[in-house]
């Protein structure tokens, strides 16, 4: 038996093996438990293993590196090709050790603890986030309904439902007072909840170095710095910075056939939260350089502008950032303002 590529259908419980040789014929199948996965991959010789991108994914990348494996770690999505017949937990995993075969593809960066805890510092902060929204959008839309309005923002409903409870002749009832009352509290709680987050994710930022240096590209801040160090730790999984842009969904679909070359809107594939980061630090980039023609950059982002619009010159300073970051923690290097 000689397997040189490994493939694990993860699971809770029960978790398949696939062995293939060098050739790519299956020689190794087996179904085991969660307490014998270990002890199973550890019997087997070094080889390299592939594992789709779940839950639990970086914890048994870790775990089988420890025994003297190699594993990369793959998307679901470009798995799913390479699956032969119905779905079975067999099929999914000759499907993951055929696509680490494939000399173009493409693995998910490895994440250590650290690099787990600061996302989970960002996914806990942002379903807290759209937990405030969800709860402003109920206080906003239960008001409309009694014909009192407020703004979308957060800081209007701050400032807005206090003096709404306080007036006595807005015609609200007591029992719809204690409902917005206490909506209002929980709006309150969210809100102390996020300011938590939000100080630890300072602080992450300020006792990392790769993360104070990237802050220093313009549309970059301690949130976007420390997703990417998270995300990516030195970015050596991405060949340049236009794999990395594209990783994040920065880049022009398209549609091309031929001489017809068709592009389109940007692909929004890879981590949304770290896109949205980059295109809300672009927008800002934007916004000042409308009123800021001083140096190269904004010179750059205001013609573009009046080329492409708002939002396509959003989607390039985002792109553009994307390949400076890539750039600044392959190499270790300091940011270089060009005239801006």
């Amino acid at each position: 038996m000689n397997i040189v590529f490994l493939g694990i259908d993860l699971a809770k419980n029960v978790f398949q093996l696939c062995g293939l040789n060098q050739a790519g014929k299956p020689v190794y199948t087996k179904r085991t438990g969660r307490k014998e996965l270990l002890q199973t991959v550890a019997n087997i010789p070094a080889c390299l293993i592939g594992i789709e991108a779940s839950t639990g994914a970086f914890y048994w990348q870790r775990e089988f590196e420890k025994l003297g494996h190699n594993v990369k770690v793959i998307s679901p999505q470009y798995v799913k090709p390479f699956v032969r017949g119905q779905k079975n937990d067999g099929n999914d995993a000759q499907a993951i050790a055929v696509a680490l075969m494939q000399p173009t593809m493409q693995f998910v960066p490895p994440k250590n603890l650290e690099q787990q805890d600061i996302q989970a510092l960002h996914r806990a902060r942002q379903r807290i986030v759209n937990h405030r929204t969800a709860t402003v959008c109920q206080i906003r839309g239960l008001l409309l309904d009694r014909g009192i309005t407020i703004g979308a923002a957060v800081s209007r409903v701050r400032r807005a439902v206090p003096l709404i409870l306080e007036d006595a002749e807005n015609g609200l009832s007591v029992r719809m007072r204690r409902t917005i009352a206490e909506l209002y509290d929980l709006f309150n709680d969210l809100g102390r909840r996020i300011n938590f987050f939000d100080k630890e994710i300072d602080a992450v930022f300020r006792q990392s170095e790769a993360c104070q240096r990237i802050a220093k590209v313009k549309g970059i801040g301690p949130k976007t710095a420390t997703a990417v160090v998270a995300a990516i730790g030195k970015g050596t999984e991405f060949k340049n910075g236009r794999h990395f842009a594209a990783w994040l969904g920065l880049v022009p679909r398209q549609h091309s056939s031929g001489d017809k070359q068709v592009l389109m809107n940007m692909t929004k594939k890879g981590d949304k939260h770290l896109r949205t980061l980059f295109i809300h630090g672009a927008r800002a980039v934007v916004r000042v350089a409308t009123n800021n023609n001083d140096g190269s950059l904004h010179q750059w982002v205001n013609q573009l502008k009046e080329r492409r619009g708002f939002n396509k010159t959003t989607v390039a300073v985002a792109n553009k950032n994307a390949r400076i970051i890539w750039s600044m923690l392959r190499n270790d290097t300091e940011y270089q303002a060009v005239g801006s």
